[in-house]
């Protein structure tokens, strides 16, 4: 059965990206880092991935994340390539991006959230070693990410490259996500879990306080602070999750939750390019930058025109996961794909009856007695926080 809590937090993790990229408001990162949030969800997902399916779980997760910038390719490229962009062998990065794909002017921002899917593929590909070593030494693996970051930072492991320094940045909460699956979190009790997450919280919050950046205190500007901070919040907020039936309460919420974890990356693409393409309306209008009203109709503005692609093209995320393909998507409870409802007629099927509307005990029409029925164990792709691909200092806009 799908955690709604998980789902909950992709969910905020989604609408604080977007948000913030509008906005610009540092704080938003403090409140919520939503990246490490997005990645942490993402490792638990592969872990599960390849308990289920082995290595085979590459070829289902790559084929998962890859049609959704195909989608995104097919649009703009061809608009680069008319405006600027050289035509060389490094284009085809735009169908696998293992390191970031060439970028005009114009498509360096619009298109920055390619760097999550860059990381994401090296992730993916690390996976099966990672989680191997994990499993046989937990502290030593899920130790290494942040030493790695320690060494970049302080100038013993310089490097120029984005990828050594996002597997510092990231990777460590994609391990998280790991322990999360394994249920080493859980299991972790409170009087152990409460001092590491205040003694990394105290050492990222002096590093941040210490080392501002461009942006103040930002922290995509501040790696280590990054991820030592967004480490403490994932051991409080996945660690202790809660649960969440109350989602699903109001329907109408609970379907904007479905529906934004299922077309997480189609949101997470597509929402830049209409961030960079509202921008000149700021001065167009007569807003200053920091107007209220402003900020708050290019929020509104921004998820109104992804609703629309969303509609347009979100349908890929569907096919790329074997799902039948919806427009919008949540209208009905989710199988898992190719297998068929065993149920005899009159029974009730998984996913059918709000958690929490059935108390322990209670009978269902028709049903064979309670734990006969698996559970829907529903697959959702994740996502995240752009930084702002390409060559140079770009990238760091889009976090």
């Amino acid at each position: 059965m799908r955690n709604r809590y998980l789902d909950l937090l992709r969910f905020l993790a989604i609408v604080r990206v977007v948000v913030y990229h509008v906005t610009g408001l540092a704080t938003l990162t403090l409140v919520f880092p939503a990246m490490s949030i997005m990645f942490a969800l993402a490792g638990s997902l592969m872990a599960a991935s390849l308990d289920r399916s082995g290595g085979s779980a590459l070829r289902r997760r790559l084929r998962r994340l890859l049609p959704s910038l195909w989608v995104v390719a097919v649009v703009f490229v061809p608009a680069m390539l008319l405006t600027g962009l050289v035509f060389t062998p490094r284009v085809l990065l735009w169908l696998f991006p293992i390191t970031d794909p060439p970028a005009n002017y114009w498509g360096g921002l619009a298109l920055s959230p390619i760097w999550y899917l860059r990381d994401y593929l090296w992730f993916v590909l690390a996976s099966p070693a990672a989680l191997w070593l994990f499993r046989r030494a937990p502290l030593p693996t899920l130790a290494a990410p942040y030493l790695l970051l320690v060494a970049i930072e302080v100038g013993i492991l310089p490097t120029t490259s984005a990828v050594p320094r996002d597997f510092g940045l990231y990777f460590g909460a994609w391990l998280l996500g790991f322990a999360h699956h394994d249920g080493m979190l859980r299991r972790l009790a409170d009087r152990v879990l409460v001092p590491v997450a205040v003694l990394l919280a105290g050492a990222g919050g002096a590093w941040i306080l210490s080392h501002p950046g461009p942006r103040g205190y930002d922290l995509n500007d501040i790696p280590l602070g990054n991820a030592l901070w967004s480490a403490a919040f994932i051991l409080v907020v996945i660690g202790r999750a809660p649960a969440a039936a109350w989602v699903d309460r109001n329907r109408t919420f609970g379907r904007l939750v479905t529906i934004t974890n299922r077309r997480a990356l189609t949101v997470y693409l597509w929402h830049m390019p209409f961030v960079v393409a509202l921008t000149p309306l700021v001065g167009l209008v007569g807003w200053s930058p920091r107007d209220p009203w402003g900020l708050a109709i290019r929020v509104v503005l921004v998820f109104l025109l992804v609703g629309v692609v969303t509609l347009l093209v979100g349908w890929v995320e569907d096919v790329a996961a074997g799902r039948r393909p919806e427009l919008v998507p949540g209208g009905r409870p989710e199988q898992i794909p190719g297998r068929r409802s065993s149920s005899p007629p009159g029974t009730i099927s998984p996913g059918t009856i709000s958690p929490g509307t059935i108390s322990p005990g209670t009978a269902l029409p028709g049903t064979a007695s309670p734990g006969t029925v698996s559970p829907d164990s529903g697959r959702v792709a994740a996502v995240p926080d752009p930084r702002v691909p390409g060559p140079g200092a770009v990238e760091a806009r889009a976090r």
